[in-house]
């Protein structure tokens, strides 16, 4: 049999900290360990994927509000040009009663009149209405429909029923201001 040889001094102090025979270490934490770090990434890979997803579902809402939203400004932006188109506001101003203006004339810092001015063709007193009275007027009924109706076609023209005759010229001694009727309220 073989026999192990003593150990003296340093040797045996140092033989004393490691064991005599070679053990089995415990598995049962380290198979603890191993579950709970599986266990834990898995959950953590579940929450981190339903945050991924629950973004995704608001960034697509966000997506569909601001393709709404974008579609509502473009319209809004069509509206707005069609308003501002050179014949509507044309139309618009000869419906409050305006006229075109007529040639300008400038006058320079020394003081002279650059440009012959013309005044603003004639408007009959008769056509100025108050903005309100505008959005209360019934539509002109077209051609067709007054021609149907048994009403002859130029009753059913706009011109027709929206011409007024022009104001006889004022006496001599009166202004023309006062020939013509204020609006009431204004």
């Amino acid at each position: 049999m073989s026999r192990k040889p003593r150990l003296k001094g340093r040797a045996a102090r140092l033989a004393r900290l490691f064991p005599a025979r070679p053990r089995q270490a415990a598995r049962t934490p380290f198979v603890l360990l191993v579950v709970l770090l599986l266990g834990g990434g898995l959950i953590g890979l579940l929450v981190l994927n339903s945050a991924l997803s629950e973004g995704s579902f608001k960034m697509d809402d966000l997506q569909k509000d601001t393709k709404s939203l974008t579609d509502e400004e473009q319209a809004l932006q069509r509206d707005i040009d069609s308003y501002s188109a050179p014949d509507a506001l044309q139309r618009r101003a000869r419906e409050l009663g305006m006229v075109p203006g007529g040639d300008p004339a400038f006058l320079d810092p020394n003081g002279t009149v650059k440009g012959v001015p013309s005044a603003a063709a004639p408007r009959s007193p008769a056509a100025v209405r108050p903005p309100e009275a505008l959005a209360t007027l019934p539509a002109f009924p077209s051609a067709g429909t007054a021609t149907a109706a048994g009403a002859s076609p130029a009753a059913a023209s706009p011109t027709a029923a929206t011409t007024v005759p022009e104001p006889a010229a004022t006496a001599p001694g009166v202004s023309p201001t006062a020939a013509t009727p204020t609006t009431p309220g204004r």
